[in-house]
C-alpha cells in the first residue's frame, strides 16, 4: 500500500479513535452510495447501535478503505451500500444527493457542461471479496443490510459470506416483515412490522433453516416474476465467525421503527456473542 492512502486512512482512524475516547471502535461501517447518502445511515446506527447498543463505530464512505489491513483490529464489519461507484458522473441528478425534477426548474450552466458517460463502475475487486471473507472466517462478524446484496453478482467470495444475490426491487411502497423463526437470540421478543420501504427482492442461498425475516406485501404487489414476498433476514455461523443480514434500510423512517430497532440491537449482541 503506498503512504499516501496508509496515512489517509491513519488520519481518519485516528480522528474516529479520538471521537470515541479509544484506540479503535468495535466496529468498521462501510456506508453510502448514489442512492443512499452516508448521513441518513450514520445518523440511524449511531442511535440504534452506538448510542442504545453501545457498540462504537467507525464510519467510512471510501470503498477503497475495505482491505485485510483496514479490517484489522475490528470485531465487527458493518455494510449498508450497494455495488457501484459512478467515477464519471451521473446521467441524471435522481440520486439522494440532489434532484432536478417535477416542479424544479431546467439546470443551466455557462460555459455548457461536458457531456460525460454516467457510467457505473462495480467496485469490489477480488481482494477486497477475500478480506471480507478471510475476517469472517477468522472470527470477525458481518452485519449486512439492504442493498448489499447489489455486491454480490461482482464477486463470489463476498456473495458465498452474505448468502445470497439480489434479484431487484419495486418502488418504495408499504409492506409487512414477518419473523419466520421467533426461537433465534436475533428474533427474540421481536414482532412483525409494517414499513415503507424498498421491498427487495434476492435469491437466497444458503440452508433454509437459517431465515429468520420474509417481507410480505399484503396488498398482492408483485415484483416481476417473483411473487409479493421474499427473504428478508437471516444469520448463521461461517467458519469461526458469524453473519447477518437485514433487509429494510432505504430510509430513517425504516431504521428506526421500534420492531426493526430491536432486531438491529438483538443482531450485534448476537454478533459479538453478547447473547
Amino acid at each position: 500500500m503506498d503512504i499516501t492512502r496508509r496515512s489517509a486512512i491513519f488520519n481518519i482512524a485516528l480522528s474516529a479513535s479520538l471521537a470515541y475516547g479509544r484506540e479503535k471502535a468495535t466496529a468498521f461501517a462501510l456506508i453510502g452510495d448514489r442512492y443512499h447518502n452516508s448521513d441518513y445511515i450514520r445518523i440511524a446506527l449511531g442511535k440504534t447501535l452506538t448510542k442504545d447498543a453501545n457498540v462504537s463505530i467507525d464510519f467510512f464512505d471510501e470503498v477503497k478503505l475495505l482491505d485485510s489491513e483496514s479490517l484489522q483490529g475490528y470485531k465487527l464489519l458493518i455494510m449498508l451500500r450497494d455495488g457501484m461507484t459512478w467515477p464519471d458522473g451521473y446521467t441524471g441528478e435522481s440520486s439522494n444527493a440532489g434532484y432536478v425534477g417535477g416542479g424544479s426548474p431546467k439546470i443551466v450552466s455557462e460555459p455548457p457542461l461536458p457531456k460525460w458517460s454516467g457510467a457505473a463502475n462495480y467496485w469490489i475487486t477480488p481482494a477486497q471479496g477475500k478480506a471480507v471473507k478471510d475476517f469472517v472466517s477468522a472470527g470477525g462478524s458481518a452485519l449486512f443490510y439492504h442493498n448489499v446484496t447489489y455486491i454480490s453478482p461482482h464477486n463470489d467470495d463476498f456473495r458465498d459470506v452474505l448468502g445470497a444475490v439480489t434479484q431487484g426491487h419495486p418502488p418504495i411502497r408499504t409492506f409487512k416483515v414477518k419473523v419466520v423463526n421467533k426461537d433465534h437470540p436475533i428474533t427474540r421478543g421481536v414482532n412483525d412490522f409494517v414499513v415503507t420501504d424498498e421491498q427487495h427482492f434476492m435469491t437466497y442461498q444458503k440452508d433454509p433453516k437459517h431465515l429468520l425475516l420474509q417481507s410480505v406485501n399484503e396488498a398482492g404487489q408483485t415484483y416481476k416474476d417473483l411473487g409479493a414476498s421474499s427473504a428478508a433476514g437471516w444469520a448463521y455461523e461461517y467458519g469461526k465467525g458469524r453473519v447477518c443480514y437485514l433487509a429494510p434500510g432505504h430510509m430513517i423512517s425504516v431504521l428506526w421503527n421500534p420492531e426493526y430497532e430491536k432486531l438491529q440491537k438483538n443482531a450485534v449482541r448476537w454478533l459479538l456473542r453478547q447473547s
